[in-house]
């Protein structure tokens, strides 16, 4: 009975990396990067999925639904093949395997490619090739940056079968990662990041590249995003681009269930001197249906609408305010247990009694 209630498709995280990280600095719970030198491109995080993974079952509480889960580059710009899973409380997650491939630019892929912008941009150029020369034929295959397993990997990125999704901040290295459409116009590119993305929202706008952009990147704390602002996602929006939201380098492993707080941020910008915000629908089409669309899965999640999956939460108020909460959720039409080990260690404690301690400080 949602008599009162709001009712809404589940959340999704643009970008995130659920289900790969429990502790981030205990190695042995993180298998958010890969430092193989041998394989870049062909790794595949759906592998590496943790069911048990307490964060999926935090987010779940909080309304989301579905998460894209990227792999963090280490060894190569090529950090290889994402995906995008549910989050229910079953051992089942994995919605789609090898659901686009990723790569790092800007200063963190530079760092990676001789400490060069130039470096980057070459060497992704350069993989590209070896993927193209791969697809000719084994004897014109030159495996200097790629492996045959990574040349195999990227067939589905040069055919446009799966997207390419590219970490990038500053206007210049959008501009740049922007020729790739001209070069490869089988590339279906996703930009992810995109701070300084109002700078040429015009051209992102004209060259049809969704964004997965960081919602309210304020500060210029390196030089790649010195020209960040808060109106960022208002003025690319208001300037044709498709924008999603995504948390990449923002608790992307543990606190995506902050998307719904980011999102009610751009709408509030509006009462903001000068700054450029989000209407209600615009905003919360950031955390449903627009991270679908921008991975070619449009209708299929994110939205109520027939034939769509069957995620669906219902909110004692406002989803998009932070005193809201869910009371009831559905993954695939199935609904879904709403505590998790936050929930229950309040509940131990929030009222104390007198009497034996829990087992474990007996």
């Amino acid at each position: 009975d949602a008599s009162g209630q709001w009712v809404t498709p589940g959340l999704v995280a643009g970008f995130s990396r659920v289900g790969l990280v429990e502790v981030g600095a205990v190695k042995e719970t993180n298998d958010s990067a890969f430092t193989s030198q041998r394989f870049s491109a062909a790794l595949d995080v759906s592998t590496a999925l943790n069911p048990d993974n307490s964060a999926i079952d935090v987010s779940r509480t909080a309304g989301l639904t579905r998460a894209i889960v990227a792999p963090e580059a280490r060894g190569s710009i090529f950090a290889g093949q994402g995906a995008i899973i549910d989050l229910g409380a079953d051992r089942s997650p994995l919605m789609m395997a090898r659901a686009f491939q990723f790569v790092e630019l800007g200063e963190r892929g530079s760092a990676m490619s001789g400490g060069s912008r130039a470096g980057a941009h070459l060497r992704l150029k350069a993989m590209l090739r070896e993927a193209k020369q791969y697809a000719a034929g084994s004897d014109s295959f030159d495996d200097d940056l790629l492996s045959a397993e990574d040349a195999k990997a990227l067939q589905a990125v040069l055919n446009g079968d799966v997207r390419l999704l590219v970490h990038v901040e500053s206007a210049t290295d959008i501009e740049a990662v922007l020729g790739l459409v001209k070069d490869y116009p089988g590339i279906k590119l996703v930009l992810v990041g995109v701070s300084e993305g109002w700078r040429v929202a015009d051209k992102i706008a004209a060259a049809r590249v969704p964004v997965i952009a960081s919602a309210l990147n304020d500060l210029p704390e390196r030089f790649e995003i010195l020209a960040a602002t808060q109106s960022n996602i208002g003025r690319m929006r208001a300037a044709g681009v498709t924008v999603a939201l995504g948390m990449i380098d923002d608790n992307d492993a543990h606190q995506i269930r902050y998307a719904a707080q980011y999102a009610g941020n751009l709408v509030a910008l509006n009462n903001v001197p000068g700054a450029t915000g989000l209407s209600w629908d615009q905003a919360f089409a950031t955390i449903a249906s627009a991270p679908a669309e921008a991975m070619g899965q449009g209708g299929k999640f994110g939205v109520l609408r027939n034939g769509a999956v069957g995620d669906v939460v219902l909110w004692d108020g406002d989803p998009l305010e932070l005193s809201s909460t869910p009371t009831t959720v559905l993954i695939d039409g199935v609904e879904q247990p709403l505590d998790n080990r936050q929930t229950r260690l309040r509940d131990r404690y929030r009222t104390p009694q007198e009497g034996a301690l829990p087992k474990a400080y007996e």
